[in-house]
């Protein structure tokens, strides 16, 4: 179903792709892994003809469906005069069904008879998600599909897709997913600029990667020592001044370079962004109090007599499914939301950080570089080490914020994080877009923070492991001591 042979593709002077090469046979199922900018959005864009190839082959066969990690732009959605005619446009699906479809993605079954051009940015990434579910195209692209879904909306989609009867290529950062659903993965090898291919899971590939690497590793070693025996032996040599000395001399100088240019790289440990959080400036006792939140959008009423207290130092972790208005909260508490009842008090020693899962803190139209720098008045050479840091090479800090992927636009909001002096972090959703080494790195960053911690979060394994000392439960209304079974008790993160 596709073929790719030979693929080159730069950004500037960096390889994204050198030579790559792999298929896809029909029907398979197959994850498409890599670290943060390794290159997995711009491969989509590549197959579906969004970006064009510097050398090589694509070939595909069969009707493509794609489904991008933000549906910024799509002609359809402008186009279509009503949610049902955009996800059915051939209208062969039961309106049960489709009602059943809406509300597996979380999306209200009314938005049915609206415009679909009217929708949320994230409700038309799960439109654009059911859309292609419905029409069944022979090669299906999903980049992220269970991004800021809770448990149900995930377990809804992988239900979805292990049914699937056609290809699939998937980009995701969900274990779960890549373990349970997939039966190929293609790794995308950011040293050499390849893709390399692994019959199994992911969790079998890892094994095997890492093997196939222990053992190319020892047999490198295992060269290099033979290498050092040769070139000690070397200097005996030229005592020997003799013509059949020198030409043993010579044979043997020509026997080391051989052996040199034979040796094949050592495999590269993946880089990894560094993340230290300052020690953050006293609070005050109670850096914020929640006090009878009231907020509803038209008839809908989200937040109904909210109230919450956080204390210094303390790390709470915010509780519920999809709807139940855990963004809402956070944006009253940020200000960027009025509430139509109460009140949000802030200590006056207070210092928010606040991490938005859609990015509005950022000018999408500024450079890497001018975010850094807006932050702190640090010169620009500085701020260029300083990014550096989070993996941020010289050109990538020249790009818009606009055009960075899901993952470098976290790791920029972060490295902003850093540079100032918080006492209070607010983080909705950050690890959505980070891969498995990058958001455990954060983790651990947040294990080690001295302030107070609000977060809200879907992933379970995130939540368990960074083991927050209360929970305020949105189902409930209120703020529990956490204890490792609560999340079995509640449900929904």
């Amino acid at each position: 179903m596709i073929t790719v042979n030979g693929l080159t593709f730069s950004y500037g002077a960096e390889y994204v792709f050198h030579d790559a090469t792999f298929s896809i046979g029909n029907n398979q199922k197959v994850g498409l892994i890599g670290p943060n900018g390794a290159g997995k959005s711009t491969l989509f864009r590549l197959l579906v003809g969004k970006e064009e190839t510097e050398h090589g082959m694509i070939s595909t066969r069969g009707t493509i469906g794609y489904v991008p990690q933000e549906v910024k732009s799509d002609p359809h959605i402008e186009a279509a005069t009503s949610v049902l005619d955009y996800i059915d446009p051939h209208h062969t699906h039961e309106e049960f069904a489709l009602k059943r479809l809406l509300a597996g993605l979380e999306l209200p079954h009314v938005l049915l008879t609206d415009e679909p051009k009217k929708a949320s940015g994230g409700q038309k990434t799960k439109l654009a998600l059911a859309r292609a579910l419905l029409l069944e195209p022979d090669i299906l692209l999903l980049d992220e599909p269970t991004n800021f879904m809770d448990k149900a909306g995930k377990k809804f989609v992988m239900d979805f897709l292990a049914t699937y009867p056609k290809t699939l290529l998937v980009i995701s950062h969900d274990l779960k997913l890549l373990d349970t659903h997939i039966d190929k993965i293609l790794s995308i090898n950011t040293q050499f600029h390849t893709i390399e291919t692994y019959a199994g899971t992911y969790s079998e590939a890892l094994k095997i990667k890492r093997e196939a690497d222990e053992l190319l590793k020892r047999s490198i070693k295992s060269k290099q020592a033979h290498i050092r025996q040769m070139e000690t032996a070397l200097p005996k040599l030229y005592k020997f001044t003799s013509k059949k000395g020198v030409r043993a001399r010579v044979r043997q100088q020509e026997r080391i370079r051989r052996e040199r240019e034979k040796l094949p790289p050592m495999p590269q440990e993946l880089k990894s962004f560094k993340l230290s959080l300052p020690t953050p400036p006293r609070s005050g006792e109670i850096p914020l109090l929640v006090s009878h939140i009231d907020k509803s959008f038209g008839e809908k009423h989200v937040l109904c007599d909210i109230n919450m207290t956080i204390r210094r130092h303390e790390k709470m972790v915010i509780i519920g499914p999809n709807g139940a208005g855990k963004s809402t909260l956070i944006k009253i508490v940020m200000g960027i939301i009025q509430p139509d009842n109460g009140t949000v008090i802030l200590n006056e020693a207070v210092k928010i950080g606040y991490y938005s899962q859609e990015f509005d803190v950022m000018n999408p139209e500024k450079t890497v570089l001018q975010t850094v720098m807006d932050e702190r008045d640090i010169a620009e050479q500085e701020s260029r080490k300083f990014l550096g840091r989070f993996l941020f090479t010289h050109e990538q800090t020249t790009q818009s914020v606009r055009s960075l992927s899901g993952g470098e636009k976290t790791r920029l909001s972060v490295a902003c994080l850093v540079l100032r002096a918080n006492n209070l972090l607010i983080l909705d959703e950050p690890t959505t877009y980070l891969d498995p080494m990058s958001q455990r790195i954060i983790l651990e960053a947040l294990k080690k923070y001295q302030g107070t911690l609000l977060l809200v979060s879907h992933s379970e394994d995130f939540v368990r492991e960074l083991k927050p000392d209360k929970a305020f439960i949105m189902r409930d209304r209120k703020t529990v001591f956490w204890s490792d079974e609560l999340l079995d008790e509640v449900g929904d993160v």
